[in-house]
């Protein structure tokens, strides 16, 4: 691993001094253009080997293959440098080969005369042997499964982008590491759209090799004959060992990068081991195979007849093998088992003295409690991310809401089933659900183009449709539509729905104080007046959570604080200054609903449904007893439809009434109908244009 950090630190240095391409222009020309010196040809083959050995290392220890983004560029280079040092030692052979076996060099020698007993026959086997395994086999193989990559990849970027911005909007990801997936998955796509170029390039190098072979063995022959005046046999014995040579010299560095190519589009799974970590793990992952093999093996061993010492050796090694794995499986069980207990509470101790204040502990105000088979998913030391993702979750909500969300205290229960966990506020639990921890959650967001196999669930924050799948099977479900998430992202966006349900029972005196602490510090005066000489605290408190429960965001203090000072004087029932707050809020809430639109499609009541709502309001108070339960259940039913009806054609449902009933509307509508905004006339700016869509009344 030093030897190629200091290589690619060696190559990053001469990329910086754009050296690299005029090199390797220079050295292809020369290879092509001047008769070179056999010295230099077996300096460049030498290069060639080698250059080709470094990318297939390289390849091997890279953990991803974007970490190796300009290897189809390199593919190129190095398949365009054999090709001219081809040209160049077909020179040398057909130019020098009539005087002895070194004249086109010491490596073409070697290669004819050593490596192959100098015996032209073997060396024809040996190389048709090798261009079947690098065409028929290694190249034919890479480049399909390269082109099949590129479609897959491309089929699968919306899927994966709709993944990034659901981590975006969960609060998972910021802006910047949003920005980089895109980037990243962009590049991804790029690389293997080039990979399958580039695989045509080492197709064209195999058919090129033989070719070429052909080419010098009939050539050297003629010129041998013809110009020379050797036998026939004579030049056969030069000119065809120099030929076969030279096409060994060729054929193994190119055998070399096409098994790098193979490697390259075959890599899947995990980014954090490379190749060789991958296969080794996978591979003796199960003893089972191991000791099922050695049995097979010994069992042949212990036939008359077989090489009885060999298979017997290689038996006891495999069944070696096997025992060691299992025992280190088991040891790896019993820690596992080992680490949640101890978590249990100690046995109780004698007491030693009285109980006092300090022995009652108080509850979390957000807990998080997980089955111990969910442990690794938020412990830092097993790779575990879920306490980062719980931190940016309350990082973007704290920025959204306009108050810091508390910690969440994270804690094992072994009364829990082992995938469960528990999300609970105050001591109180809010919502559970059970995850699969191995595997990753395909959820339907309403249109996909296929059928997943997996196990069918519910996703826990939202209730869409959702299969648990494999790993393996996740760019498939991002081609068919779906958006793929990971447990820990699961149980991240079921506390972020939770905690922004609930914001306004986090919020209470504390958070109050925090926030008028902040802005007394720009405007000490609109604070001082406010609070007590205008209004009590706890009056303050009760508008900010009512604004919380209704959705609305409480970042623009200055805004709240004025309101609340001018209206303060005239009343302090918090319902009436909740409503005077959110019309002077009207700018902000009509953005977060309908963003930059100049134009907010509303539902309307019937003027006639409207006065009789009011009249029902003033005799019987807020709480509505006073109306009718069908004329309720029509308006509710009439209300929803309407609903559905503008989020088929893509609107955001917008309900718009009078100011006085707004709020009995707004609570009458909150949990059965969660997706209609209830607004009041005068909430609405001067700038934004209405356009009534329906009307609910009395009979509908």
């Amino acid at each position: 691993m030093d030897y190629l950090a200091k290589l690619k630190s060696a190559l990053a240095v001469l990329g910086k001094a754009e050296l690299g391409a005029p090199l390797v222009i220079v050295m292809v020309l020369s290879m092509l253009i001047l008769p070179l010196p056999a010295f230099v040809l077996d300096l460049f083959f030498t290069f060639n080997i080698a250059f080709s050995l470094i990318i297939l290392l390289v390849v091997v220890y890279t953990l991803k293959p974007l970490e190796f983004a300009s290897f189809p560029t390199v593919i190129l280079l190095a398949t365009i440098l054999r090709l001219a040092l081809n040209v160049a030692s077909t020179r040398i052979v057909l130019m020098e080969g009539h005087k002895g076996g070194d004249a086109a060099g010491k490596v073409i020698e070697a290669f004819g005369a050593f490596v192959i007993g100098g015996n032209f026959a073997v060396g024809l086997v040996v190389f048709a042997i090798l261009i079947v395994i690098n065409f028929m086999v290694v190249t034919k193989g890479a480049g399909r499964i390269a082109e099949v990559g590129a479609r897959f990849t491309l089929d699968a970027m919306p899927g994966k982008q709709m993944a990034i911005d659901a981590d975006l909007n969960a609060g998972l990801l910021t802006q910047d590491e949003a920005r980089a997936r895109r980037a990243e998955v962009a590049t991804e796509a790029d690389f293997y759209g080039s990979m399958d170029g580039a695989s045509k390039f080492v197709r064209g190098d195999a058919i090129a090799g033989i070719i070429i072979l052909f080419v010098n063995m009939i050539g050297g022959l003629a010129i041998g004959v013809i110009q020379h005046d050797l036998s026939f046999a004579e030049a056969g014995k030069i000119y065809v060992l120099l030929s076969i040579g030279d096409g060994l010299v060729a054929q193994i560095p190119s055998l070399l990068l096409s098994i790098a190519s193979a490697l390259v589009v075959t890599k899947v799974g995990s980014s954090s081991e490379n190749i060789g970590q991958q296969v080794s793990a996978q591979l003796f992952a199960n003893p089972k195979a191991l000791t099922v093999t050695a049995a097979v093996v010994g069992a042949l061993g212990i036939i008359p007849g077989m090489p009885n010492l060999v298979f017997i050796l290689l038996a006891s090694a495999l069944g070696g093998a096997a025992y060691y794995i299992e025992k280190q499986h088991k040891e790896a069980a019993l820690v596992a088992i080992d680490y949640p207990q101890e978590q249990l509470p100690h046995t109780v101790a004698p007491e030693t003295k009285e109980l006092g204040w300090d022995d009652v502990m108080p509850v979390d105000v957000v807990g998080l409690e997980v089955g111990y088979r969910l442990i690794p998913l938020v412990d830092k030391n097993q790779g575990g991310q879920l306490m980062v993702r719980i931190k940016g979750v309350r990082r973007k909500l704290s920025q959204e809401l306009g108050f810091l969300i508390p910690s969440v205290h994270i804690r094992d229960n072994l009364d829990l089933s082992p995938t469960a966990y528990r999300i609970s506020l105050m001591g109180v639990t809010v919502g559970e659900a059970e995850i699969m921890p191995e595997m990753e959650m395909a959820i339907n967001p309403g249109r996909v183009f296929g059928v997943l196999k997996g196990n069918a669930c519910k996703d826990p924050a939202f209730g869409l449709d959702a299969v648990w799948i494999e790993p393996h099977q996740k760019d498939h479900a991002q081609t068919l539509g779906y958006t793929v998430v990971d447990p820990g992202t699961v149980v991240a966006t079921h506390l972020s729905h939770l905690l922004q349900a609930h914001a306004h029972e986090l919020f209470g005196y504390e958070e109050a104080n925090k926030i008028l602490d902040n802005l007394a510090k720009s405007a000490p005066k609109l604070v001082e007046d406010l609070v007590p000489k205008t209004l009590p605290l706890g009056v303050v408190v009760k508008v900010l959570q009512n604004l919380l429960q209704e959705r609305v965001p409480i970042r623009d203090m200055r805004t709240i604080v004025e309101t609340l000072a001018e209206y303060g004087m005239r009343s302090q029932d918090p319902d009436i200054l909740t409503s005077a707050v959110r019309a002077s809020l009207g700018r902000l809430i009509i953005h977060e609903i309908s963003g930059m639109q100049d134009e907010l499609p509303v539902i309307t009541l019937d003027h006639e449904l409207e006065q009789l709502l009011h009249k029902s309001l003033q005799t019987a108070g807020e709480s509505g007893v006073g109306i009718e339960p069908g004329l309720a259940e029509q308006m509710h039913t009439s209300l929803q439809e309407s609903m559905q009806k503008m989020e088929m054609e893509g609107q955001t449902a917008v309900l718009l009434v009078s100011s006085y009933i707004r709020p009995w509307l707004s609570r009458f509508v909150r949990h059965s109908i969660p997706g209609l905004h209830v607004l009041a006339y005068n909430e609405i700016p001067a700038d934004r244009q209405i356009r009534v869509v329906s009307s609910v009344g009395r009979r509908t």
